[in-house]
C-alpha cells in the first residue's frame, strides 16, 4: 500500500503559476501509473493528468492541455504538476492518484488517493 501526500496549493491570481507535489511513502511509485484529479465545489471529481511508470508518456484533460505539465521523479518517490496560466476555472481541490492498472483517466481506476490540496485562482 502507498500513502500519498500533496503539497503546494494556495491562493494565486489569474495568470500565475503553481507547482503541486505528491510525495509517496510505503512503496515505490515506480510500480504505479500516477496522476492528478481535481474537484470543484458541487462538481464531480475529474481527470487532470497522468504519467506512465517511467515518465515517458503523459496524458492531459483538454481543459489543461498546453498549460499543465505532469512529471515524476521515481528516485524521490514524488510526482509533480506544474500549472501555468492559471484561470479561475482551475479552482478546485487537487488530488494525487495512483493505479496498479494501465489506464488512469477516471476516478474508478484509482487505487490510492491523497488527501488533496486546495488551489484557488482569483480574478
Amino acid at each position: 500500500q502507498v500513502q500519498l501526500v500533496e503539497s503546494g496549493g494556495g491562493l494565486v491570481q489569474a495568470g500565475a503559476s503553481l507547482r503541486l507535489s505528491c510525495a509517496a511513502a510505503g512503496r515505490t511509485i515506480s510500480t504505479y501509473r500516477m496522476g492528478w484529479f481535481r474537484q470543484a465545489p458541487g462538481l464531480e471529481r475529474e481527470f487532470v493528468a497522468a504519467v506512465n511508470r517511467n515518465g515517458g508518456s503523459t496524458a492531459y484533460a483538454d481543459s489543461v492541455k498546453g498549460r499543465f505539465t505532469i512529471s515524476r521523479d521515481n528516485a524521490k518517490n514524488t510526482v509533480y504538476l506544474e500549472m501555468a496560466s492559471l484561470i479561475p476555472e482551475d479552482t478546485a481541490v487537487y488530488y494525487c492518484a495512483a493505479t496498479v492498472g494501465w489506464r488512469l483517466q477516471t476516478p474508478l481506476e484509482v487505487n490510492y488517493w491523497g488527501q488533496g490540496t486546495q488551489v484557488t485562482v482569483s480574478t
